[in-house]
């Protein structure tokens, strides 16, 4: 279906429906210090080879990142990609974010390992290595590769919820990105603080844009400014539901991508600038919906951009 239906820039699948393995949080858990899974939860636990861990994790040099590779148990698909694709131009991947991963692994005491500086500076450190891992496993198939750093939580930031400084936030995140040469984005899938994202060091912007266009047409002085330094946005305009995918097509899809970027096209930026300088999307990930849902949302993805292409040539 990747091959098929995402040619331009291919993307690999994770599959949590294969194996809680593959679920976000897991998926790149794997060599983190003290780590157990209790029922469907991941804890640290200060093990007798805690402190050994850890200083091997922070101390691992980026040339020797192999010990911190990304396993085929977990992510079926990354490894899967060089099977059922030939040397595409360009494709995209992803790991999760730092405050993100750090909300949803805890200590025994139920609190996000985000809150205890040694676990997150340890924390950005695997999600940095593994990062750079997956680069360099996707450069053996493309040229151009585009890792997304994904971060659900963004959402809370600024909430009782999620009591971190956007200091520490912008921290964790440079750690993360800094690991990087390729193209670097970030994805968040609800409304957060834009200004944040948009001026971190990054390439592309990914959001839900099918339901949260409204919140980043808020910050039209900061999206013309990620635009004018060369940025990019990445749209979700294809909803991710099956009640929404049932309401919809590829006009209505259209009409709804010129309603989204109308507030920023009134703002001075032309159409060919901002459809340039742009990736459609799914609002968010594919793995709730049945299989023809899924196949749907991609065909219309596909037609969608083929549309928009058209209206943009000579």
């Amino acid at each position: 279906m990747v091959a098929k239906y995402l040619p331009q820039l291919p993307a690999w699948p994770q599959l949590p429906k294969r194996s809680p393995k593959e679920n976000m949080y897991l998926q790149f858990s794997e060599g983190f210090p003290g780590l157990m899974i209790e029922g469907d939860k991941p804890r640290v636990k200060r093990t007798t080879d805690f402190d050994t861990e850890l200083e091997r994790l922070l101390t691992t040099a980026e040339d020797e990142i192999d010990a911190y590779h990304i396993s085929a148990d977990c992510a079926a698909g990354l490894h899967a990609l060089p099977t059922f694709l030939s040397h595409p131009e360009t494709m995209k991947g992803q790991i999760t974010g730092p405050v993100s991963f750090g909300l949803c692994i805890t200590d025994i005491n139920g609190r996000g390992i985000v809150y205890d500086e040694t676990l997150a500076e340890a924390a950005a450190r695997l999600l940095r290595l593994k990062a750079k891992w997956q680069e360099n496993f996707l450069r053996r198939i493309t040229r151009t590769t585009i890792i997304f750093v994904d971060e659900p939580y963004f959402t809370s930031l600024g909430t009782a919820f999620v009591a971190l400084s956007n200091e520490r936030v912008a921290r964790l995140l440079e750690e993360v990105l800094g690991g990087l040469s390729g193209v670097k984005g970030i994805h968040c899938c609800g409304s957060t603080d834009w200004s944040l994202l948009l001026s971190a060091p990054i390439d592309v912007l990914s959001f839900d844009a099918y339901n949260y266009a409204d919140s980043l047409a808020c910050y039209p002085a900061n999206v013309k400014a990620f635009l004018e330094k060369g940025g990019n946005i990445a749209w979700g305009i294809v909803p991710n539901d099956e009640d929404a995918l049932a309401d919809e097509s590829l006009s209505s899809l259209y009409d709804r991508f010129g309603e989204v970027i109308a507030p920023f096209t009134r703002d001075g930026i032309s159409f060919r600038q901002i459809t340039a300088q742009s990736l459609l999307t799914p609002s968010c990930g594919l793995a709730s919906l049945s299989t023809d849902a899924a196949v749907q949302a991609l065909e219309l993805l596909k037609g969608l951009s083929d549309k928009i292409r058209s209206r943009l040539s000579p």
